[in-house]
């Protein structure tokens, strides 16, 4: 069997493959070396947590820069000290116990050997799992998914600003239907977006620092004397997280299946956005603009296909297998702990790799789109049965009985034209007013107040996004 080096090209995942320089802003964050970096931290937190309390007895506290040096173990944690936990778990076969031995012989290096029993104190691995995980999802809401979110929602934005007010065919149910505008269409996709990112952005983010059981069993029988629920949630606090009340041996994972659901949420309104402008595509309402030197098809020489929304979609698809897995297997484990959560939540960073490849790609597609005016106002100028709506609401204000029915017979499943329609309400029994009204009416006017709803769905998009 041949063994290949590591390298984009022999990578079995997209993510680390093709699509590697696309997602990399994620490794500092969702890799294993990222992982095993929360690890660290955490271990080296709660040993300063403990050691600066002063209210454990023969763990005096350190001075200042005894402290630093201490820090110094994770904030300079290297590729190279996480190769080194890596062969150390070669031998423990635990990965959590191989950071906390890990540790230990930095503080041993440091001159700190004789207290470095204190690490790891009263903690279950998924007291340092859980609050890894907890800042690695934080880190990756804040500094990567969520920027990358509002970066494609600001573009849908300047994509529909302009286009406010350019009306258009709509279609329900694939038929013409009442006029819209092309701008109004894309702030629905703003505002949805914007809706999922805003719950993303605000979702609180909890853990545990509670032992084996979520007891504190070990901590009580040790130190019976500290109030060890204080303890434990102020030193979750100083993380940036938020305790849980009660757990068993793992925090519960509940609001991270509700992040992942928001994930996956957002990324269902994305779908919804990259098929509709690849159907826009289709019928000639939106172009793709030209790029040098790009092939659209090996044999079809004219194409330029709509491949950024297709790699979307496809994108899209795969994330929300994994996100849904997440969501519904996490929170569920057997008793006080099953490991089947361990190897699950290793997927999220490719769940999460993938959606992000999926922002990057619609983002790229948007960029390339122009709105094809003369298409869009063909469809209209051709499809004066959709005033048949005014009609007949307009006969109903003026008493007129069976209004919907009588409209109902001329004009069900015919394409009218502008003089059958001119025709057509002048036989109605309506006013001349009523009549002037609908002679002025035309189906690039009857846009309601498309205009003015997508330019307050627009500016409020706008301000959520710079108030996140």
């Amino acid at each position: 069997m041949v063994e290949l080096p590591f390298d984009p090209l022999s990578a079995i995942s997209p993510l680390d493959g093709r699509y590697h320089k696309s997602v990399q802003d994620l490794a500092p964050f969702a890799s294993e070396y990222a992982l095993i970096k929360y690890r660290a931290q955490i271990e080296v937190e709660w040993f300063l947590f403990l050691n600066q309390s002063g209210q454990i007895q023969n763990f005096q506290p350190l001075a200042n820069d005894q402290v630093e040096k201490c820090r110094g173990i994770w904030r300079g944690f290297s590729l190279e000290d996480a190769k080194e936990v890596r062969r150390i778990e070669s031998e423990t076969n635990h990965d959590v116990k191989s950071v906390e031995v890990f540790i230990r012989h930095r503080l041993a290096d440091i001159g700190l050997e004789a207290c470095s029993e204190m690490v790891h104190f009263g903690c279950t691995s998924e007291d340092i799992n859980n609050l890894a995980y907890g800042l690695m999802i934080r880190d990756i809401r804040n500094d990567v998914l969520v920027p990358g979110l509002d970066e494609l929602i600001s573009e849908v934005v300047q994509v529909a600003e302009p286009v406010i007010d350019v009306p258009m065919l709509s279609r329900t149910h694939g038929q013409s239907a009442s006029p819209t505008t092309v701008g109004k269409e894309l702030a629905v996709f703003a505002s949805r977006l914007n809706s999922w990112s805003s719950r993303l952005s605000e979702e609180t983010i909890f853990g545990k620092m509670n032992g084996a059981v979520g007891n504190y069993n070990a901590h009580t029988a040790a130190c019976p004397t500290l109030d060890w629920i204080t303890t434990g949630n102020t030193f979750i606090r100083l993380l940036g997280l938020e305790p849980s009340e009660i757990t068993t041996q793992i925090e519960p994972h509940d609001y991270i299946a509700a992040c992942l659901n928001e994930i996956r949420g957002a990324n269902i309104v994305l779908l919804d956005l990259v098929r509709d402008a690849w159907a826009y595509i289709s019928i000639g309402y939106f172009q793709q603009k030209r790029v040098a030197n790009q092939v659209g098809s090996s044999t079809m020489p004219h194409k330029i296909n709509p491949i950024d929304f297709e790699n979307a979609e496809g994108n899209i698809g795969v994330a929300n297998a994994v996100l849904a897995h997440l969501a519904e297997k996490l929170p569920v484990s057997r008793w006080q702990r099953d490991l089947s959560d361990s190897t699950a939540i290793r997927n999220m960073g490719s769940a999460i790799g993938h959606s992000l490849q999926a922002y990057r790609s619609a983002l790229r597609g948007l960029k390339k789109i122009q709105i094809d005016r003369s298409r869009i106002d063909e469809d209209l100028a051709n499809s004066w049965e959709v005033l048949s709506e005014a009609v007949q609401t307009i006969m109903r204000v003026e008493g007129i009985s069976d209004a919907y029915e009588k409209v109902k017979k001329l004009t069900r499943g015919k394409q009218l034209t502008r003089d059958y329609y001119l025709e057509l309400i002048t036989g109605l029994g309506l006013s001349a007013d009523a009549v002037v009204r609908l002679q002025e009416l035309k189906p690039s006017t009857y846009v309601g107040l498309a205009p003015q709803i997508a330019q307050q769905t627009l500016e409020n998009v706008r301000a959520s996004i710079a108030n996140r």
